[in-house]
């Protein structure tokens, strides 16, 4: 069993839900009686992740000061630290730039086979029945992609997509590919659920030219990365049509709250 390291994604300012993230960092605002980011942290738990990366930046010691240096699951514990962008650098250096600061937390050893492998989330994506499976990270070990993701259906607020993906098994390992699609191609599009495995390898030459563990604190966004492993058919794919939300605007949180609880 790979023991893999997660990564939370937790610096944003989280601006379109101003006012309510003036005084309290988006991850920590309630959804049905909870934090929003303890939704995935329960989730990770459940799948046997024992420790998780949480970047942060926008009032990020509530964040560290709120869930501490555990989270105990139903079944076991999982350690979280903490990757302090806004301490460190006075902001959030986007996704890549964030993930490369945080690689010598996630991938701290080289040793076994999967040890380069690691889970991305975000803080603020509300997808409760996710399963975080040992199945999907063995199987991604053993192929020779930089990144698998999970997309979904675009909801109303990315009716265009983000996302190609192939309709017919293209591999060995009987996955489809994500495509990076032209403006012009008329093939379906689907957005990036946040949620995804990846290679260290990602965020190093010729993929990623941030220097490891991203010292200078360099900003950097993820999805250029992607659209280059695309390119060289490295990225593979699959939809997920569970219940996910992006928490992106007080109109989806309120929305969010009100719907009935299975």
């Amino acid at each position: 069993m790979s023991n893999i390291n997660a990564m939370i994604l937790a610096a944003g300012r989280g601006e379109r839900m101003r006012p309510l993230t003036d005084h309290t960092p988006k991850p920590l605002l309630s959804v049905r009686g909870k934090p929003l980011m303890q939704w995935p942290l329960e989730a990770l738990a459940r799948g046997g992740v024992q420790r998780a990366v949480i970047n942060t930046a926008w009032l990020g010691a509530q964040i560290s000061g709120h869930f501490g240096g555990a989270f105990n699951g139903v079944t076991s514990a999982m350690a979280l630290v903490y990757s302090q962008e806004g301490a460190d650098f006075g902001g959030a250096l986007e996704t890549a730039g964030g993930i490369s600061r945080a690689l010598p937390l996630l991938c701290p050893n080289n040793t076994h086979i999967g040890d380069e492998v690691f889970w991305v989330l975000a803080g603020d994506v509300f997808a409760p029945d996710f399963v975080f499976s040992q199945t999907a990270v063995e199987r991604f070990i053993a192929s020779d992609k930089l990144a698998h993701i999970w997309l979904v259906p675009n909801p109303a607020h990315n009716p265009g997509g983000d996302f190609g993906l192939t309709p017919v098994a293209s591999d060995a390992g009987g996955e489809a590919l994500a495509l990076n699609l032209s403006r012009e191609d008329l093939r379906p599009r689907y957005t990036y659920s946040t949620i995804g495995l990846y290679r260290q390898q990602l965020f190093a030459p010729p993929w990623c030219d941030i220097a490891p563990g991203n010292p200078q604190g360099i900003k950097a966004a993820l999805a250029p990365l992607l659209r280059a492993a695309m390119a060289q058919e490295l990225v593979s794919a699959e939809l997920y049509h569970g219940a996910w939300t992006d928490v992106g605007t007080p109109e989806r949180l309120e929305q969010l709250n009100s719907l009935p609880q299975a």
